[in-house]
């Protein structure tokens, strides 16, 4: 153990610990902007300064360890001088528009000045501004960057893809699209993990809410919606809604309550997914196709974007079957729009998820019968659910716990587990197993999916089954460096399996690129862990046992990987 004294208080804390964690282990928070634990612990920022007796210059806390003896200083003259000089030389050259800034209220920038009382600045303000394309998921104003370089630690060590780089040196060092690319040639997978891990408003997903108010106040439009499961785990954090609180049933509430027609949740659609994939992994599987390599999901159109740019042989090898958003869509344009007595124009389809990827996935088009168009119109991730939640001052405390409509108002706990890590997995075992024995599985048959822990075993869990006497082999990952990895060594043959979920980031949707914003804090095992606690106590568990599902075969597809399924819930992934 090594003894210090940090602002007077006598402390012990064990060897190679950095000043900030013994620091924050006692209690005593530092402030800081660009440190990301085990990601970017570069000192860029200078905030996390301290002061050390004996020590004339004063030293980042972040990236160095205590010693034996160190008398330390958070917040002496010196240290508040120094830091108060850094932030405003930081917002010299900010754009310091906070009322219209997407991260208002919620931006470590703006928490740092205010804590250190800047109300002026005594130098001359220079926001530097590049263009871009406003029309692209992926908003970028570098009129707010900080020069972090978080985004680009986080897409480079987390998801190797590189996107973001420095160019410019001295003063005019800023960040940019890596390659002097433009975002639309950058192999960008729009999983959005620079948004949430920006400590302010540079990086943001493009705003689409008017385009759903639009419609609500078109009288020829009518409006339906869709949650992902992933959403509900998310969705509360800002609003003051504990995660028991915080149900799928409220944000149905809160969605009719702005004017839509109807609402649903996209669990039912997660469970449709499940009886095409399973259904076709089974046939790929009996048909010997899946000795070289295994059928990979295509739920997370985030990882569908990566191997499309990464390993484009490998495509052939992703699972045809649409993602819930997109079957959702396509059954709402066709099933629904049939079952209501509309035409499918007069349907304008919502989607609330947690995912930047899926504001891409939606330009995908849809022909059937006579219609040619979209499935989805407009998708709003957990953030922009929010902010519509606030803009139509809705008190949470006033939400009611409300069914989806009719005829998809069912899901069920296979389909709540889409949103983690491992839930698509587990979901279409289920399922898979159900085909094979004509039972369901016992509860926890295939525990051995789940993750154990954020980025736990990199990422990777592996897992092989006996199910009525034939041997699955599968694999789960997140985080799409943990996928290059796995991707390489399945390759190289050092690995085999036959089914493969994937996950563009970390944790699974609940880590999603939409999802709701605490700086320094990864919670998507946390919110995974919820998902599993609602699906243990879901009255019904496997997919195939939805009756909204069997009334959907029944009455309008017939079966699972029917002519009319493969037509309006499959996909040939087409390269772009």
């Amino acid at each position: 153990m090594v003894n210090l004294i940090i602002d007077g208080k006598k402390i012990s804390v064990e060897e190679n610990t950095t000043i900030m964690e013994a620091a924050e282990q006692n209690g005593i928070p530092i402030p800081r902007l660009c440190y990301l634990k085990g990601l970017n612990e570069i000192a860029a920022c200078r905030v996390c300064v301290v002061e050390m007796e004996g020590k004339e210059k004063l030293i980042t806390s972040c990236n160095n360890v205590v010693e034996e003896g160190m008398v330390l200083y958070t917040n002496s003259p010196k240290v508040r001088r120094h830091r108060r000089t850094t932030v405003e030389l930081i917002l010299s050259q900010h754009n310091n528009q906070c009322v219209i800034c997407s991260r208002s209220g919620n931006c470590s920038l703006q928490k740092v000045a205010n804590d250190l009382n800047i109300l002026e600045l005594p130098y001359k303000q220079t926001p530097e501004k590049q263009e871009w394309n406003k029309e692209f998921p992926l908003i970028r104003d570098s009129s707010k960057c900080i020069k972090c370089m978080r985004c680009i630690q986080v897409c480079d060590k987390v998801q190797s893809l590189n996107v973001w780089d420095l160019e410019g040196t001295g003063s005019r060092t800023t960040v940019n699209v890596s390659r002097r690319q433009k975002i639309e040639e950058a192999p960008c997978s729009l999983c959005g993990q620079c948004i949430t891990h920006c400590p302010v408003g540079a990086l943001s997903e493009r705003d689409d809410t008017e385009l759903v108010w639009d419609a609500i106040a078109d009288p020829e439009k009518i409006v339906v919606v869709q949650v992902a499961p992933a959403v509900r785990a998310s969705w509360g954090e800002q609003l003051g809604l504990s995660p028991e609180e915080a149900k799928v049933g409220k944000i149905l509430d809160s969605l009719k309550r702005m004017g839509a027609d109807y609402v649903f949740d996209t669990a039912f659609s997660a469970d449709l997914t499940i009886m095409e994939e399973a259904s076709e992994f089974l046939e790929r599987f009996t048909a010997g196709e899946l000795k070289e390599r295994p059928m990979f999901t295509s739920c997370c159109p985030g990882w569908v974007r990566f191997v499309k740019s990464q390993f484009p042989h490998m495509v052939k090898d992703l699972s045809t079957a649409k993602s819930p958003q997109q079957m959702f869509g396509a059954v709402m344009k066709s099933y629904f729009a049939e079952s209501i007595g509309v035409s499918p124009e007069k349907i304008f389809s919502v989607s609330v998820m947690p995912c930047l990827a899926k504001k891409s996935e939606r330009e995908m088009e849809l022909f059937y019968g006579e219609y040619a168009g979209h499935e989805t119109d407009v998708v709003i991730t957990t953030r922009e659910l929010v902010k519509m939640i606030r803009s139509a001052h809705i008190k949470p405390d006033t939400l009611d716990d409300i069914p989806g409509d009719n005829p998809m108002s069912v899901g069920t706990g296979a389909g709540i587990i889409f949103g983690a890590t491992g839930g698509v997995m587990e979901a279409a075992l289920r399922t898979a197993y159900f085909t094979l024995k004509k039972e369901n599985p016992p509860a926890g048959t295939f525990k051995q999916v789940r993750s154990t822990g954020f980025q736990e075993n990199n990422g990777i869990q592996e897992a092989e089954f006996d199910i009525d006497g034939v041997k699955v082999r599968t694999a789960v990952v997140s985080g799409l460096g943990n996928t290059r990895e796995l991707l390489k060594k399945i390759e190289r043959k050092e690995v085999q399996y036959d089914f493969v979920e994937v996950m563009a980031c970390p944790g699974g949707c609940v880590g999603g690129g939409g999802q709701l914003i605490h700086d320094g804090k990864e919670l998507a095992f946390e919110r995974g862990k919820n998902l599993y606690y609602l699906d243990d106590r879901s009255e019904v568990r496997c997919s195939h046992d939805n009756p909204d599902i069997k009334k959907l075969y029944a009455e309008y597809l017939e079966k699972p990987l029917s002519h009319k399924a493969h037509l309006l819930l499959h996909t040939e992934h087409q390269m772009t």
